[in-house]
């Protein structure tokens, strides 16, 4: 069986194989998408510093997949005592995704949609 902390040491170590470790780059803080300038609607690439190094980096791509989650923590939520620090409120979900991708002229669709977990008289949690 395969639980949630492995998944990443498995997925790793399968794209190291597929691409080669010196195409993966690590804790890499990515914090504007570029545009392409023969193509004002398409991104060619991203930029990012390390989080560890004091390096920078420029990413070009051919596609970019803008993969960061949602905005959990946008709304606060109407959760008391120990329900509000659940971990179904992840705190990386800061919305940094809508933000590079409205910067970069994305339609941003579908914020009707909101987390609510379920509750019941002795139990709360995520649900679907």
């Amino acid at each position: 069986m395969i639980h949630g902390e492995s998944y990443k040491p498995i997925i790793a170590e399968a794209a190291k194989m597929a691409i080669g470790e010196e195409n993966i780059y690590e804790r890499v803080f990515i914090f504007e998408l570029l545009k392409d300038k023969n193509d004002p609607n398409a991104v060619a690439g991203a930029v990012g510093f390390s989080v560890r190094q004091p390096k920078f980096y420029v990413f070009k791509a051919k596609a970019v997949l803008l993969a960061t989650g949602g905005a959990t923590l946008l709304f606060r939520p109407r959760s008391t005592g120990e329900a509000a620090g659940r971990t179904w409120y992840a705190i990386f979900d800061t919305g940094s995704g809508y933000y590079m991708g409205l910067k970069a002229g994305a339609m941003l669709t579908q914020f009707e949609h909101r987390f609510i977990p379920f509750r019941s008289k002795d139990g709360y949690g995520p649900v679907g």
